[in-house]
C-alpha cells in the first residue's frame, strides 16, 4: 500500500488505527503513563501510572502556557512493563501505581503536562505527555479572573488510546463498535497534549480544486505521522491551548477546572464573574448544566468559544467512568428501561431527554454540524458572515453588514451550532416553534449540513455517512427516512448573544474560534476581548 493510494486513502480516513499495544509484541522502546485524576487541588497527592520496557526513565511536570515552566522532576526511575488489557479504553489499564508526588502548594491553577521519557543508554528514546488540571483554591471572589472549563468529556470521549472510544472501537457482537462505556484510567493518546505547529487543523484553508474528490489533511497527516485519528477532534494541543496562550499574553489571568469539576464541584463556579469555554465542546452532563444554568441565573457570564453541544453523558465511578450510547442510546441504554429516562445517553433534544441545547446556551447542534471541511461546503467562507454589525461585541472591529467574521483565520467549522430561523428585511430571527431564551439576537450566521453530498461524492469513500444525517432527521422529525432527512439536512452556524435571569450568554457556535487567536486574526481578537472585558467587569 504505497503512500497516498486510493487503498493508503481509504485506510486514514475510514480505518480504526488507534494505537493499541500488546505489551508482549513491543518494538523498540515505548512508555506510557496515567495519572489517577483529571484535576487536583494544591496539596493533593496524584498517583502516576506508568507502563515500559525500558530499565528507568524521567518524569517531567511542566504549567502549560505562553511561558512553560517546569515545576518537578524525577530523574532514573525504575521501569516495569504491565499487561495492557484488551479492553484497557473500557475498564482501564490497571497499572499499579509507580510513583506518588504531591500537588505543589504554590502551583498556579492551570494545565501541567505528565511527560515520561523512556531511557536506553542515558538517552530519551520515547515520550509520553499526559495531563493534570490544577483547579484553583476556594475563594469566595475571584476579581478579573476567568475560569476555563476545559472539554475534558469530549476529550475523552475522542481518546482512542487503546482501540475504543465513542466513534469506533472493538465491542459489539462483531467486535467493530465504538464504545459507549469509557475508562479515564488510560493514557492520553497522541497529539492531545502536545502538537507540533504544523498539524493540519480540520477546517480547510485553500479550496479544494474544481471537481476534486473530498480530502481529510488532518487524518492523512495523522496516519503518515503516528498521531491520533481523532487528534484535531478534541484535546489540549488543539483548542484549549492556543486559547490559554492567547489569554495569558494579552494580560488576562486564567485558573483551570475540568468538566468532572463542574459536575461533582459546582460550587467552584460561584467565585468567578466570567466562565469561558473553547473548541470542540461536545459532552456534557445533566449535573453540568445545572451548575451553568442555576451560575447564570444568578448573574454569572459566559463566554463560549465552541461548537457541537450535542451529547448528554452519565458519569460513574466517582468520574472514572463516561458513559454515552449516542445513536444506539434507545435500544442500549439501560436507563431507557429502568429510568429515569431524562438521564439517557443521547442528544439533548430527543424526546426523552426533552431539554434542547439551546436552553442553556442559545443554540443546538441538531440545528447546526458540519461545515469548511470534507463534502461540507469545503468551499464555503470559513468565517461567520454578519448580520448585526452595531453589537457592542462587534465594537472596534470596524465590521460592515454582510462582512465575513474570521474568513482570514478559518474560524467557521468545523462543527457548528445553530438555531431554525428566517430572514425578515434582511435580518435573521428565530423561526416560529424553535425553542429559544426570550430576546436572543442573532448576530451572524453561516452555513453547514448534516451529510457529505454533491457532485463528486462517491459512497464508501467519504468520511461521513448518512448516520449523522438520519439521527437528526429522527430527533427533529421523528423520522429517519428521505423526507425527514432532506428536511433536516441543513443547518447553521450562529453568533448568538442573550440575557437570562441575572446572567448573559455570549455564543459563538463553532468549534474553531480559537484558530483566530492561534492566527492572530485582528477582528477575531478584537471580539473576544469585547466579550471578556465586559464579562469581567
Amino acid at each position: 500500500m504505497t503512500n497516498d493510494s486510493e487503498e493508503w486513502r481509504a485506510q486514514a480516513v475510514l480505518g480504526n488505527y488507534a494505537e493499541r499495544p500488546d505489551a508482549n509484541a513491543l518494538t523498540g522502546t515505548r512508555i506510557w503513563s496515567y495519572t489517577d485524576a483529571l484535576s487536583y487541588a494544591p496539596g493533593e497527592p496524584v498517583r502516576l501510572h506508568s507502563c515500559t520496557n525500558a530499565r528507568s526513565y524521567d518524569l517531567i511536570i511542566l504549567r502549560d502556557g505562553l511561558r512553560p515552566e517546569t515545576v518537578l522532576e524525577r530523574r532514573g526511575l525504575p521501569g516495569k512493563l504491565h499487561p495492557i488489557p484488551q479492553d484497557c479504553s473500557i475498564k482501564g489499564c490497571g497499572w499499579p501505581v509507580a510513583l506518588e508526588f504531591e500537588i505543589g502548594a504554590n502551583w498556579p491553577s492551570g494545565v501541567y503536562i505528565v511527560r515520561t521519557q523512556a531511557l536506553q543508554d542515558s538517552a530519551v528514546a520515547d515520550t509520553h505527555d499526559h495531563l493534570l488540571i490544577v483547579r484553583p483554591i476556594p475563594k469566595t471572589q475571584a476579581p478579573g479572573r476567568l475560569l476555563l472549563i476545559a472539554a475534558t468529556a469530549t476529550w475523552t470521549a475522542y481518546n482512542d488510546w487503546g482501540g475504543s472510544n465513542h466513534y469506533q472501537g472493538y465491542t459489539g457482537p462483531n467486535g467493530d463498535l465504538f464504545s459507549a462505556e469509557l475508562s479515564l484510567h488510560r493514557p492520553l493518546a497522541k497529539g492531545f497534549v502536545t502538537l507540533p505547529p504544523d498539524a493540519p487543523r480540520p477546517v480547510l484553508t485553500e479550496p479544494p480544486a474544481r471537481m476534486a474528490e473530498p480530502r481529510y489533511p488532518h487524518m492523512e497527516w495523522a496516519y503518515s505521522n503516528g498521531y491520533s485519528k481523532k487528534y484535531a477532534s478534541a484535546g489540549w494541543a488543539s483548542y484549549e491551548r492556543h486559547f490559554m496562550r492567547w489569554a495569558e499574553d494579552a494580560g488576562y489571568q486564567v485558573d483551570v477546572i475540568s468538566q468532572t469539576d463542574l459536575h461533582f464541584r459546582p460550587e467552584i463556579i460561584s467565585a468567578y464573574s466570567c466562565l469561558v469555554m473553547v473548541g470542540h465542546d461536545e459532552y456534557w452532563s445533566w449535573q453540568m448544566r445545572d451548575a451553568i444554568d442555576a451560575y447564570v441565573d444568578q448573574g454569572g457570564r459566559i463566554a463560549r468559544f465552541a461548537g457541537n453541544f450535542l451529547w448528554q453523558i452519565r458519569l460513574e465511578n466517582e468520574g472514572r467512568t463516561q458513559i454515552c450510547h449516542k445513536y444506539l442510546a434507545t435500544k442500549n441504554d439501560p436507563y431507557m428501561q429502568t429510568g429515569p429516562r431524562h438521564l439517557v445517553t443521547e442528544a439533548w433534544e430527543a424526546r426523552e431527554i426533552g431539554r434542547p441545547g439551546s436552553s442553556t446556551f442559545g443554540l443546538n447542534a441538531t440545528r447546526g454540524f458540519y461545515t469548511g471541511w470534507s463534502g461540507c461546503s469545503p468551499r464555503g467562507p470559513k468565517g461567520f458572515p454578519i448580520y448585526r454589525p452595531e453589537h457592542w461585541a462587534f465594537a472596534d472591529t470596524g465590521l460592515y453588514y454582510g462582512d465575513v467574521l474570521g474568513a482570514r483565520s478559518c474560524i467557521f467549522g468545523y462543527e457548528v451550532d445553530g438555531l431554525d430561523y428566517e430572514i425578515r428585511g434582511g435580518l435573521p430571527y428565530v423561526a416560529p416553534g424553535e425553542q429559544a431564551p426570550e430576546g436572543i439576537e442573532i448576530l451572524a450566521l453561516g452555513l453547514s449540513s448534516t451529510i457529505e453530498e454533491g457532485p463528486t461524492i462517491v459512497p464508501g469513500k467519504v468520511f461521513l455517512g448518512t448516520e449523522d444525517a438520519e439521527y437528526v432527521a429522527s430527533v427533529l422529525k421523528g423520522s429517519s427516512d428521505a423526507a425527514a432527512v432532506e428536511a433536516t439536512k441543513r443547518g447553521t452556524g450562529m453568533i448568538v448573544n442573550f440575557r437570562r435571569g441575572r446572567g448573559e450568554v455570549f455564543h459563538a457556535g463553532t468549534c474553531e474560534w480559537v484558530a483566530g487567536l492561534l492566527r492572530q486574526d485582528d477582528m477575531v481578537m478584537q471580539v473576544t476581548r469585547n466579550v471578556l472585558d465586559r464579562y469581567l467587569v
